[in-house]
């Protein structure tokens, strides 16, 4: 099975992808092929609520020529999604936002006179996530919303891993956490 991860994060070594590694490297022992996609190195344009997209019940068929068309073709290759993400005021980063707004829309040809299919239904999603806060006060928004998002697509939420930096002055990653985001992977891998 492939792994899509898609990294919200704007920081390349930052504490979200301090935990991405150990995560991917305990999927990949299991077997599973990994991606990680980099959203803020994409060209990725807000929903403009053209409704477009719920004309073509066969893919995508949003007309902004941006970089989504081929993020929604990665989707629809993998069985498990990631979502990775550190939490900004209480959500995902925007470029994550923007993607998500897209694919639900995207994905789900459920808003026009009739109810279309759900291009990704079946498919698996979790969460990585990093914040400042608590997880269950940072986190919890976020991952309300996505189990929503799930309901209503027909996809299977698996869970989520969340880890919490404490302060710029100390070190985000430790044996801890590592420990739990390669139990999280693990866990993943065999459901």
């Amino acid at each position: 099975m492939k792994a899509l991860v898609l990294m919200g994060s704007p920081r390349k070594n930052g504490n979200t992808a301090a935990l991405l590694s150990p995560f991917c490297e305990e999927l990949e022992a299991a077997g599973l092929e990994t991606e990680t996609v980099w959203l803020y190195d994409r060209d990725i344009r807000p929903c403009t609520a053209c409704r477009r997209c719920q004309e073509e019940w066969s893919g995508f068929g949003c007309p902004q020529g941006d970089g989504v068309q081929e993020l929604f073709d990665r989707v629809l290759e993998s069985g498990l999604l990631v979502l990775a993400t550190p939490i900004y005021a209480w959500y995902c980063t925007p470029p994550m936002k923007a993607l998500l707004d897209r694919l639900v829309y995207g994905m789900n040809k459920f808003y026009g006179r009739e109810r279309g299919p759900s291009l990704w239904a079946g498919k698996s999603l979790a969460l990585l996530m990093t914040c400042g806060y608590r997880p269950e006060k940072g986190t919890d928004l976020f991952e309300e919303g996505m189990r929503r998002c799930c309901r209503h697509s027909g996809l299977r939420y698996l869970g989520s891993c969340a880890e919490r930096h404490l302060s710029y002055e100390t070190a985000f990653m430790d044996g801890e956490k590592e420990r739990r985001v390669r139990a999280f992977a693990r866990e993943l891998a065999a459901m």
